[in-house]
């Protein structure tokens, strides 16, 4: 653990970072900006019916106090100045007055909404022009639709409609607030006059109440209230930083501060992500177009449902280590022929030409498993490149930064840089998301004055990977990939999978007659 060796001399900064299947924690020196001390605690993503994506909240907490005391371990909590929190974007906790959870958590790969996404559809040409993103059935919005209809009496009981990290911080000061990085994300922000949409809420039959207050995202939101400072083993009184949303708060951790690099991340979605100086959505609603965190800027981004989350997939179906893995993208591709994964085993977003399409293509009787490990990341990456596409053309495109777990194995950066046709800069801090949290923190505790101040904590760039020699074979390949993907193969593919969800559906009806 990072602070065994040194302590820290003066303030300390406290970043939670609640992901969708672990927390993570970083105690950052105000400083020097070092960490101090780090925590990770991992907890279940809950999958009670095909298609859904749910969590328990006061699982979440009771990971969280455990990250936070293993991050405190070697640190004098006295010296712990401010607290600042980022998570998982899009989903929602559905909370009481008391702000107790009303059921579990529904979380951003949930597609039980699809249906709900017509509402949205039906909004007035305004209306929908305003949202500036595309439609997708995880986002908070089509959510609550769905609760709405589906469990009126959960919705009922509702008081509050969180964001994760809002919750979080709920649970650490008792006080509901939200800030417009998070907010944005939901399909009930109001992104070119940078406010709620409460003009979709009423068109939905949305409460207006059911949403938190926006507050500056480095604004203390609250304090920490004695019953959580005694679960984490810190003084009580501490300002907690309203947050970001956790691919804002890995800008501001990467020390992107300005439009020019993009930032790809690496967990288990990935993102391209661009700063901008005006809010211009795309007219094609293919990519995203969110606040930042500083107040200042927006950013585009092209999101990529299928990264790590598929191949956590692969690692459990062919029992292979995440080392393992990553070793096969070091073999040669043209060993693969004609083999191809597409990987999406969940929807993808709006940039892919077959969202639905999954499955291994042109098998043979010599693929080996090695075969089959290679060919999962491949696909993982080209469907990073499909997404790279739609954000930028190449002659816009500057400086890629890489961060995040997924970020660490050169052989795998150098699959993803062939594959892109890119240089990647790999930060030396991976997590970025933390990070930026604990520099929100020291914002909300004063140690600076605006976001622009944190360019003296910008982390190093750790390597530079260069497109290789076998950029020239990955290039080929994903020519012959994007013409697979609009082929009669993938469309078969894409309706089995859509066929398999109606044949569960049509059972599930049946078991209910």
């Amino acid at each position: 653990m990072v602070g065994d060796e040194r302590k820290a001399t003066g303030k300390v900064l406290l970043g939670i970072d609640l992901g969708t299947s672990a927390v993570k924690v970083l105690v950052l020196d105000a400083a020097s900006g070092q960490p101090f001390g780090e925590g990770r605690a991992a907890y279940t993503l809950l999958t009670p019916q095909p298609g859904w994506a749910e969590a328990d909240p006061e699982e979440w907490w009771r990971q969280t106090v455990s990250a936070v005391r293993t991050a405190l371990r070697s640190v004098d909590t006295d010296q712990v100045a401010a607290i600042g929190v980022t998570g998982q974007m899009h989903g929602v906790v559905p909370v009481d007055a008391m702000g107790d959870p009303v059921r579990p958590a529904l979380l951003w790969p949930d597609q039980r909404a699809s249906g709900q996404l017509a509402h949205f559809e039906q909004l007035p040409a305004p209306l929908r022009e305003a949202l500036a993103n595309p439609l997708a059935p995880g986002m908070a919005g089509p959510l609550l639709c769905w609760l709405a209809e589906e469990e009126p009496e959960s919705f009922a009981r509702m008081r509050w409609a969180l964001l994760p990290k809002d919750w979080l911080r709920w649970r650490l000061t008792g006080t509901v607030a939200t800030e417009a990085s998070d907010a944005s994300a939901t399909l009930l922000y109001d992104v070119l006059q940078d406010r709620w949409a409460t003009e979709v809420m009423d068109s939905l039959g949305l409460r207006r109440e059911l949403f938190a207050p926006v507050l500056p995202a480095g604004a203390p939101a609250g304090y920490l209230q004695a019953s959580a400072a005694r679960e984490l083993g810190l003084r009580p009184g501490l300002p907690v930083a309203t947050g970001a949303a956790d691919v804002a708060a890995s800008l501001l951790g990467a020390g992107v501060l300005a439009p020019g690099p993009l930032l790809l991340s690496l967990g288990s979605g990935a993102q391209f992500v661009q700063l901008c100086q005006e809010p211009r959505p795309d007219p094609e609603r293919r990519t995203h177009l969110y606040r930042a965190a500083d107040g200042q800027h927006w950013y585009r981004m092209a999101a990529v449902q299928n990264a790590g989350l598929a191949l956590d997939w692969i690692c459990r179906s062919l029992q292979a280590t995440w080392e393992e893995l990553y070793a096969c993208s070091e073999s040669e591709a043209v060993a693969l022929g004609p083999l191809f994964f597409l990987p999406c085993l969940t929807p993808e977003r709006a940039y892919h030409p077959r969202p639905r399409a999954a499955g291994w293509v042109h098998l043979r009787l010599d693929h080996e498993r090695r075969h089959l490990l290679h060919a999962a990341l491949e696909g993982v990456a080209f469907g990073m490149r499909l997404a790279l596409e739609a954000l930028s053309e190449r002659k816009e495109r500057g400086q890629i930064l890489v961060v995040g777990g997924g970020s660490l194995h050169p052989g795998w950066r150098q699959m993803l840089a062939d594959i892109l046709g890119c240089e990647l800069w790999a930060v030396a801090e991976k997590e970025t998301a933390v990070r930026g949290a604990a520099l929100l923190a020291g914002l909300a505790a004063g140690c600076w004055k605006e976001t622009g101040a944190l360019a003296a904590w910008r982390p190093p760039v750790l390597a530079v990977t260069a497109p290789g020699r076998e950029c020239t074979v990955y290039q080929e390949r994903y020519q012959r990939y994007r013409e697979l993907l609009l082929s009669p193969s993938a469309a078969v593919l894409e309706e089995r999978e859509v066929s398999g969800a109606r044949l569960r559906e049509d059972r599930e009806g049946a078991d209910q007659l």
